[in-house]
């Protein structure tokens, strides 16, 4: 299974219809909590999911809409005995912010969390392939992430059977790269790997476009549209154009827009601003919506 899950789109405060932020990476048994925000919890509950899979949790920042959730999410995971660790990356520099949040309140602490602070060139290996991370341009200390999985073989079935391998004998070739004369490029082919991006409150950077490059998933924040481009710039966040101007100039597949202020009731005017720039498939994110992962190229 690999799809978000969004449990949260609206920036700065909750509105009737939008939680605060909160993402959920399902890539197979890789899953991911992003910037999980008020309410994180009970969303995930009206999603249908339990904490019990989340191997780790990444917080681009520590604004309040991105990173008050942690502490129920913590409780929660040691209350249902998570029985694995979870490593929670977060920006170095707010470290005193993390501890406030991993102990904000009294209960009875038995998980294995993992503290991991991030900083520029942060790269961890996950079941999934590379996490990576890069600064972006805020009014405090903030990261995206992008995850990236590694370029595999896929086995051809009829290339085996021409050169009579079979059984045991696949495994082999596939650990060694060659069995007698015959080599894994010759009853194989390319299967490229499939990468995620995650940019929330920024301004335009060359760190965004790094992240997004190529990726067959570009979850970033469009807080406001075209009309208040110069209030964007001044607070440190983008508008829905200039957000899918970033997924076409890096060849992204799939664009998904979130992080919305509440000036703005309707949700078609993102997509409409950000058609104007990306003619690729565009997702405008709401609550509680699951978006796949788009097939292998």
């Amino acid at each position: 299974m690999r799809e978000l899950v969004v449990l949260g789109t609206a920036s700065q405060v909750p509105t009737r219809h939008r939680n605060h932020n909160g993402y959920l990476l399902r890539f197979d048994d890789e899953v991911i909590l992003f910037d999980p925000g008020e309410g994180t919890q009970r969303q995930l509950l009206l999603a249908g999911l339990p904490v019990t899979p989340i191997k780790r949790i990444c917080i681009t920042h520590f604004h309040g809409d991105h990173s008050l959730g942690l502490p129920g999410i913590l409780q929660r995971i040691s209350l249902d005995r998570v029985p694995h660790p979870v490593a929670v990356h977060y920006p170095a520099g707010g470290q005193e912010f993390y501890d406030r949040l991993r102990h904000a309140t009294s209960y009875w602490d038995n998980a294995d969390i993992l503290p991991s602070p991030v900083g520029a060139g942060f790269l961890t290996e996950t079941s999934a392939g590379h996490l990576t991370a890069l600064p972006l341009k805020h009014s405090i200390e903030a990261y995206g992430y992008r995850l990236t999985e590694p370029d595999t073989r896929r086995m051809l079935p009829e290339l085996l059977t021409a050169h009579g391998i079979s059984g045991p004998a696949i495994g082999e070739l596939q650990r060694t790269g060659h069995l007698g004369p015959v080599t894994l490029d010759q009853v194989s082919a390319a299967r490229p790997g499939q990468s995620m991006a995650f940019i929330m409150d920024t301004g335009l950077c060359d760190n965004v476009y790094t992240l997004a490059q190529g990726v067959d998933l570009l979850v970033i924040e469009s807080t406001f549209l075209a009309e208040d481009a110069a209030m964007a710039a001044q607070v440190g966040h983008l508008t829905a154009g200039q957000a899918a101007a970033v997924a076409r100039e890096s060849q992204a597949r799939h664009l998904v827009l979130t992080h919305f202020s509440q000036r703005y009731p309707d949700p078609s005017r993102f997509l409409e601003e950000a058609r104007k720039e990306f003619d690729g498939p565009i997702t405008v994110a709401e609550d509680l919506m699951r978006v796949p992962f788009p097939a292998r190229r």
